[in-house]
C-alpha cells in the first residue's frame, strides 16, 4: 500500500533522496519545487519500503489507510496526473565527491532554517568551521518564533539543526546583534564568508485610513507575542470583543483565526507562551472573519493547512456561497489549475457546513479592506467587494464592484505579509526589502559581488516560502560560495577566530554560547514537563540570561495551568 504526505510536511526534501524509486516530487531540482505546497509520494509507484518515514523530520509521512490520509491522497493523485513519472525506476547514482577543503571559516548571521540549513551543509565538509549570530538568546528563528504552537510535528525539525550545535566544528554567538554590537566588517576580516540569513522580521502595512487605531495590529506583532518572543513580552491585545478580522489569506492568517477560536485547554498543552493563554483563557472572541481579495484559488494558504482547518474541533469554519461556489465556468478555467481547484472545492465545501458550534471560522474572498473604522480603538472594518478579471498573461485581478459593506470587530490583525530591514554595512534593495544578490552572492552598488558575502533565506529572495525552500535556496548559496572557494575568490582572513571571540566578550558579556542554549533549551523543556507540555518558554531576556548564565537554573515562574484546567 502506497505512502501519503499529509499536512506537516516541511518540504524540506530529506526524504526525496532515500527514496529507492525516485517516486517522491518535486524534487529540489525540478522546476516546481520552490511555489510547492507540499511533496508528494506517486500512489502507483511506492514500494512501501518505509524509507522516506525514517528520514521525515516532522513525522508527515503515513500509510494511506491513515484516517488523516485521504485528502491528500486525492492530492497526491492529481498531482501526479498532471505530471506523470516517466516509466523505469531510475538509475542509483553515486553522491557527487566533495571538493577538500583544508580551512573555511564561515560565519552565518541569523539562526533560522536558511542560515541552519547553510551551517549544516557547510559543516560537511571536515574543513568547514561555523560560528552562527543571532540577535536572540535562542536559536531557530521562526521555528520557534513563528510557527503555530500547536503544530507541534512541524517544530520538530529543529532536531535537525540541533545536528549543526552538537558538531565540534560549530559554536554560536546568540544574544548578538550584527550591524550593532558587532559590524560587518569586524565580521567578515576573522572569515573567509559570511552568509547572510536574518530573514524579513517586519511586516507589510495596508496603508489605509485607521491601520494605526488601538485594536489594530500586525500578525507579525500578535505571532510574536504568541510564540514568547522577548521583544513582545510586554505586548497587550484586547480579546474581549466578540468578532475579530484577520486580513490576509496566506497560513499566517489561518493560524491566527484558529488560535483565536481554539480550546484553551488544547492550547494548555503546547508551548505557547504563558501569557499568551491567559489572555486568550480570557478572551470572548467568538467569531474570526479572515479576508481574501481574492478568491478560494487564488489563496496564499496552502490546501493541506486549509484542510487541516476544516478539522478544527469545537469551532464552525465556513465560506459565503456567492464568495466561494463554484460555477461551471470557473471549473473549466481551474482544469488546468489542480491546486487552486483543490482549494476552490474546499472552500465549497464550506458553503454548506454547519455544526453549530459555539465559535467559528467565516473565510471571506472577493473582499478588500479599505478603512479600518473607529474613534477611540476599532469598532469595524469597511471593505469593498470585488469580481475576478482575468488578464491576457493568465493572472488574476480582484476589480471592486462599487459594493461596500461594514463588518464590525473589536480587533484586527493583518497578515500581508513579512518585509526584510537593511543591516548597516550592507547594500540593500529597498524596493524588494531584500540583500541585492546574484545567486547568493552579495552584490555592490556597482552590480558586482562582494567577496565572501552571501546571502540565503527570506532576506535573499524576499518572504516567501516555507522550511523546505529555505533548504533549497541555503544549499544553493552553499554551493555558491564552496565554488568561490574553489576558484581562490575569498578573501584570507585579517584576523583569528579569538581575536573574534575575544571582542564579543567585550562588547557582548551576555552573549550566548552552545552550552548556554543547553542550559536554556533543558530548562524550558523541564519546566514544560511538569505541565506535561513541550516546553515552557522563558519569554523575557532577563529570565533566558539568567538561566543561560547560571543565575538561576530552575527560575520560578507562575503556573496559571494545573490539573483541573485552565486557572488565571
Amino acid at each position: 500500500m502506497p505512502h501519503v504526505i499529509t499536512q506537516p510536511c516541511c518540504n524540506d526534501a530529506s526524504c526525496v533522496p532515500v527514496c529507492p524509486v525516485g517516486c517522491i516530487h518535486p524534487t529540489p531540482d525540478e522546476p516546481g519545487f520552490a511555489s510547492a505546497e507540499a511533496l508528494y509520494i506517486d500512489p502507483a509507484s511506492c514500494i512501501d519500503c518505509g524509507a522516506c518515514v525514517a528520514e521525515c523530520p516532522v513525522g508527515a509521512i503515513t500509510r494511506d489507510t491513515a484516517p488523516a490520509a485521504g485528502r491528500f491522497l486525492d492530492l497526491a493523485e492529481a498531482y501526479y496526473q498532471r505530471n506523470p513519472l516517466p516509466p523505469g525506476i531510475p538509475d542509483a547514482s553515486p553522491p557527487a565527491a566533495r571538493a577538500e577543503i583544508e580551512e573555511l571559516r564561515v560565519a552565518v548571521v541569523g539562526s533560522g532554517p536558511a542560515g541552519a540549513y547553510a551551517a549544516l551543509e557547510l559543516l560537511e565538509h571536515p574543513g568547514a568551521t561555523v560560528t552562527m549570530f543571532d540577535r536572540l538568546p535562542t536559536p531557530w528563528g521562526l521555528v520557534r518564533g513563528g510557527v503555530a504552537p500547536d503544530h507541534p510535528s512541524t517544530k520538530s525539525v529543529t532536531e535537525v539543526f540541533e545536528r549543526a550545535a552538537a558538531n565540534g566544528r560549530f559554536r554560536f554567538h546568540l544574544n548578538v546583534e550584527v550591524g550593532t554590537h558587532i559590524t560587518h566588517d569586524e565580521l567578515a576580516a576573522a572569515h573567509h564568508a559570511v552568509v547572510y540569513a536574518y530573514g524579513a522580521s517586519g511586516d507589510r502595512r495596508l496603508g489605509i485610513p485607521g491601520e494605526d487605531l488601538p485594536g489594530s495590529a500586525s500578525a507579525t506583532e500578535f505571532v510574536n507575542w504568541y510564540n514568547g518572543h522577548p521583544d513582545f513580552i510586554d505586548r497587550t491585545f484586547d480579546l474581549s470583543c466578540r468578532r475579530a478580522v484577520v486580513v490576509g489569506n496566506g497560513n499566517v492568517a489561518l493560524d491566527i483565526a484558529r488560535l483565536l477560536v481554539a480550546d484553551p485547554a488544547e492550547l494548555a498543552a503546547t508551548d505557547m507562551a504563558d501569557h499568551a493563554l491567559a489572555a486568550l483563557a480570557a478572551g470572548t472572541i467568538e467569531e474570526v472573519v479572515v479576508l481574501g481579495r481574492r478568491g478560494p484559488a487564488q489563496a496564499a494558504y496552502t490546501t493541506p493547512e486549509l484542510l487541516a482547518l476544516t478539522d478544527l474541533d469545537g469551532a464552525d469554519v465556513l465560506a459565503l456561497s456567492d464568495e466561494a461556489k463554484l460555477d461551471p465556468d470557473q471549473l473549466a478555467a481551474l482544469r488546468s489549475d489542480p491546486i487552486g481547484l483543490a482549494k476552490a472545492q474546499a472552500a465549497a465545501e464550506l458553503t454548506k457546513r454547519r455544526r453549530g458550534a459555539s465559535r467559528r471560522i467565516v473565510l471571506r474572498y472577493l473582499c478588500s479592506p479599505l478603512e479600518i473604522l473607529g474613534d477611540q480603538r476599532v469598532t469595524g472594518v469597511r471593505v469593498a467587494r470585488n469580481r475576478l478579471e482575468h488578464g491576457p498573461g493568465g493572472d488574476v485581478r480582484a476589480v471592486p464592484t462599487g459594493i461596500e459593506e461594514t463588518i464590525e470587530a473589536g480587533l484586527v490583525l493583518r497578515a500581508v505579509g513579512y518585509r526584510g530591514a537593511a543591516l548597516s554595512g550592507l547594500p540593500f534593495d529597498h524596493d524588494r526589502g531584500v540583500l541585492p544578490n546574484d545567486f547568493g552572492r552579495v552584490l555592490a552598488g556597482t552590480g558586482e559581488p562582494i567577496p565572501g558575502v552571501y546571502t540565503a533565506g527570506w532576506i535573499k529572495r524576499g518572504p516567501s516560502g516555507g522550511i523546505g525552500a529555505n533548504k533549497k535556496c541555503a544549499l544553493d548559496t552553499v554551493a555558491a560560495l564552496l565554488a568561490d572557494h574553489s576558484a581562490g575568490l575569498l578573501p584570507t582572513p585579517a584576523t583569528t577566530p579569538q581575536d573574534l571571540d575575544a571582542l564579543v566578550r567585550q562588547r557582548r558579556p551576555t552573549a550566548v554560547g552552545v552550552h548556554e542554549w543547553r542550559a536554556i533549551d533543558r530548562t524550558e523543556r523541564d519546566l514544560g514537563a511538569v505541565q506535561e507540555r513541550p516546553r515552557r518558554k522563558l519569554a523575557s531576556f532577563p529570565a533566558l540570561l539568567a538561566v543561560a548564565h547560571g543565575e538561576d537554573s530552575m527560575p520560578t515562574i507562575p503556573l496559571p495551568i494545573d490539573a483541573d484546567g485552565f486557572r488565571l
